[in-house]
């Protein structure tokens, strides 16, 4: 029986919104060189993709965070997951902005966030975490941030000690250990490249 874990996975390789290149790396905006690169934008343009991570992370939040009583996207990649989670869960919908905004009121919060509101934040990919955990610091202290759900995650040590530190919890519906294990079961990789593909995730600051 598919695991839900492998079913995202599954469905971020058919759609390619995951590209593994472990003998022609990328270079992340970082300047970091990584065999992977994700596009979770290219979710929302299918049904059946974009229903089983509204699904999954409507189910991730009900069982790790029972309690929420608003879900946040991160602009702009985490908002329509946000919106369709949501729905699913019948809970207000607010959205984080990298920053406030240059005109108007100047908000960075959209939405209707009440004093001891218990937030979720929601969004498409997780590599350090910096932006999600830049969004939670723009949560009114009055309002409380339950931790954060995401379709995938790179599953990097600088990520879980971001984190740790913030003392903000993450779940994903998948992970990179999980997709790369689901792409050579589909053939997709030799075995070769998945031992490239578990250096990296090992060392990737050293990889290459």
């Amino acid at each position: 029986m598919t695991t839900m874990a492998e079913q995202i996975a599954q469905d971020l390789l058919k759609i390619k919104a995951v590209t593994l290149s472990p003998q022609a790396p990328f270079t992340w905006a970082s300047g970091l060189k990584a065999p992977i690169y994700t596009d979770n934008r290219q979710t929302i343009a299918f049904p059946e993709v974009r229903n089983h991570i509204a699904n999954g992370l409507a189910q991730l939040i009900q069982q790790f965070y029972p309690q929420a009583t608003v879900i946040a996207g991160v602009a702009t990649a985490g908002i329509p997951h946000a919106a369709l989670v949501a729905d699913r869960l019948n809970l207000p919908l607010s959205y984080v902005r990298p920053k406030p905004k240059d005109h108007g009121a100047g908000k960075q919060v959209e939405g209707q966030l009440k004093e001891d509101d218990q937030v979720v934040l929601i969004d498409d990919l997780i590599s350090t975490g910096g932006s999600v955990l830049n969004a939670a610091k723009a949560i009114p202290k009055k309002a409380h941030i339950l931790g954060v759900a995401a379709i995938f995650s790179y599953d990097l040590p600088d990520s879980q000690a971001n984190f740790q530190q913030a003392q903000v919890p993450l779940k994903t519906l998948t992970d990179y250990p999980t997709l790369i294990a689901t792409a050579q079961q589909q053939n997709q990789i030799t075995q070769q490249e998945l031992e490239l593909l578990q250096k990296w995730h090992q060392d990737p600051h050293n990889w290459h």
